[in-house]
């Protein structure tokens, strides 16, 4: 479980407002899928972490676990953010309130935008489909711990191996990322 603070409280559950505001009735699926591929992009990009949460190895994909299981149940981390609601077996996210920017960067709002236009009109299973290219990250995690298979069979729909985004970095971009992580993580423990 994550020891989250509330400025990381304030940010994922404005950032998860931010999605629903503007990709209507969004799947939960989608909005996970969404998310990690802002912090794919933020990383590539700026070289620093959106969220700085690990993601981790699951059978659809990278997902934030506990914002996974808070958007299963009822929502305890993101209560104030968004309602859940639930159709034909299928939970989709409305926002309760309006976003507000105040823990975001510019960087950070260029991150979302631009996810959002280049992935927002895609279906979930199509962004499951597209974070499971063989050159990417959440495919070379699993065939580096055989998960591949576990998957495929059904004898597993999860793991708790994460994925290091900064691999994809070299040199000082990936010092740079590292810091900026180091940096967040400290902070995190700092406010406990």
């Amino acid at each position: 479980m994550l020891n989250l603070t509330l400025s990381d409280r304030e940010k994922i559950g404005n950032t998860v407002v931010y999605i629903a505001e503007r990709i209507p009735n969004v799947s939960k699926t989608k909005l996970l899928k969404l998310l990690y591929f802002m912090e794919d992009y933020s990383v590539k990009r700026f070289h620093s972490p959106f969220l700085g949460i690990p993601f981790e190895v699951w059978q659809a994909g990278p997902v934030l676990k506990d914002i996974f299981i808070d958007l299963s149940e009822t929502p305890i981390i993101l209560s104030d953010f968004v309602e859940k609601i639930v159709k034909n077996d299928k939970t989709y996210i409305k926002p309760k309130k309006q976003f507000c920017d105040d823990e975001f960067s510019d960087n950070d709002i260029t991150v979302m935008d631009d996810t959002l236009k280049y992935y927002g009109n895609m279906t979930a299973k199509q962004l499951v489909e597209l974070s499971h290219k063989e050159d990417g990250l959440w495919h070379k995690v699993c065939t580096e711990n055989n998960l591949l298979e576990l998957f495929e069979k059904g004898y597993t729909n999860n793991s708790e191996y994460t994925i290091d985004l900064g691999e994809q970095l070299t040199g000082c971009s990936r010092e740079f990322y590292e810091e900026q992580l180091d940096f967040l993580n400290s902070t995190r423990n700092y406010a406990k």
